[in-house]
C-alpha cells in the first residue's frame, strides 16, 4: 500500500528531533545537523515507506551515513581554519521553562554538552560515526559496516577507539545548574576584583582556555593551560576591554550554551584606552568544584543563530 506524502511527513515529524540530536552529535553543527535532516527527508520521500519496518531506525541510519560525508569533507576545511575549532554552539534562554523546540530538547542530552563534543571532534569520522551511532543511540554494527563501506568487525574497532579516546579523555561529566551558577557568580566576582590568587583558587589546576574566532574576532590564538596561565590571560583582557569595574557579569547575558550555564557577551564599543569587545559565546566545564574548561565562541559565523 501505498502511503501519502502528508502521512509520511506525519510520521518523518515524530523523529525530526531525534534526527537533529543526532545529525548534531555526529557534526557538531547546527547548519550541516539541519541539512542532513533535510536530505534525510528527500531520501525518504523517493522510497517505497512499506519496504521500511523500522523507520526511526531507518532515518538514523541515513543520517548517519550523510553526516559521514560532512566530516570527511569537513576535515579538509578545517585543515584550513585559523587557530582552534570549537562546536557550534546552541544557545537558548537561561531561567524559563523548557520547551519542545528541538534546540531545547537536543541540549539536554549529556553527550551534547560542549566537553563531550569537543572530544568527538578529535574522533576520526569513521571512529566518530561507529561510536556515537553505536553507543548512543543503538545502532547495530551490521547496519554501521555499510555506512562506513567495511567489515562488523572494523566497524566495532571503530567504536572502540571512539570508546577509549572518552576514556582517556575523561571529560567533565555535566554539574547541576545550581553548581554552575554559585561557582561562575564567585569566578565573576573573583575577576572584577583583580585578585589574581582568588581567580586561581577557582580554576581547576589542569584548566584549558579554548578560543575559536578563525581569525574573524580577538580571542586565544593558542589553548591556554593551566590556571595562573588562564588567570593572568583572563585578568589582563579585563583591563583591556575595560572590564575591570563592571565586571564580565555586568556586561554578560547568562545563557545555556549546550544545556549548561554561559555567557553570552554583545558587542561593546572600545575607547581611547580600552578595545572594542566583540560579540561571543562563553562556555565553562567544571570538575572537583572548579572550572576546568573555558570555551570562548567569538567566530561570527558561529553565532548567527543566536538571536537574543
Amino acid at each position: 500500500m501505498t502511503v501519502s506524502l502528508d502521512t509520511l511527513a506525519d510520521e518523518f515529524s515524530e523523529y525530526r528531533s531525534h534526527l537533529l540530536g543526532v545529525a548534531y552529535r555526529l557534526t557538531s553543527t547546527l547548519a550541516d545537523a539541519e541539512d542532513a535532516v533535510q536530505e534525510a527527508w528527500l531520501r525518504l520521500s523517493t522510497v517505497d515507506r512499506s519496504e521500511i519496518r523500522d523507520l526511526k531506525g531507518w532515518l538514523t541510519t541515513v543520517v548517519g551515513r550523510i553526516c559521514l560525508d560532512r566530516l570527511r569533507s569537513a576535515a579538509v576545511r578545517r585543515e584550513r581554519y585559523t587557530g582552534s575549532w570549537l562546536p557550534e554552539p546552541v544557545v537558548t534562554s537561561f531561567g524559563g521553562q523548557p520547551s519542545e523546540d528541538p534546540l531545547d530538547t537536543i541540549v539536554r542530552d549529556d553527550g551534547v554538552r560542549m566537553a563531550a563534543l569537543i572530544v568527538l571532534d578529535k574522533m576520526t569520522p569513521e571512529q566518530r560515526v561507529a561510536f556515537v551511532l553505536h553507543d548512543a543511540f543503538g545502532v547495530p554494527f551490521d547496519e554501521i559496516a555499510e555506512i562506513l563501506g567495511v567489515s562488523p568487525a572494523t566497524a566495532r574497532q571503530y567504536a572502540s577507539r571512539g570508546r577509549k579516546a572518552v576514556a582517556d579523555a575523561n571529560p567533565p561529566p555535566r554539574a547541576s545548574l545550581d553548581e554552575q551558577r554559585d561557582l561562575l557568580e564567585r569566578f565573576m566576582t573573583a575577576l572584577a576584583s583583580g585578585d589574581m590568587q582568588a581567580v586561581v583558587e577557582l580554576l581547576h589546576p589542569d584548566v584549558a582556555l579554548v578560543g575559536d574566532a578563525d581569525g574573524k574576532a580577538r580571542t586565544a590564538r593558542q589553548v591556554i593551560h593551566g590556571a595562573d596561565k588562564v588567570a593572568r590571560f583572563l585578568l589582563g583582557l579585563m583591563v583591556r576591554y575595560g572590564l575591570a569595574e563592571t565586571g564580565m557579569a555586568g556586561v554578560g547575558q547568562p545563557v545555556l550554551v549546550n544545556g549548561d550555564l554561559g555567557v553570552l557577551f554583545p558587542d561593546r564599543p572600545g575607547d581611547a584606552e580600552h578595545l572594542d569587545l566583540t560579540r561571543r559565546v562563553s562556555a565553562f566545564a567544571i570538575r572537583d568544584g572548579k572550572i576546568a574548561g573555558f570555551y570562548d565562541v567569538a567566530n561570527p559565523e558561529k553565532l548567527t543563530r543566536v538571536t537574543f
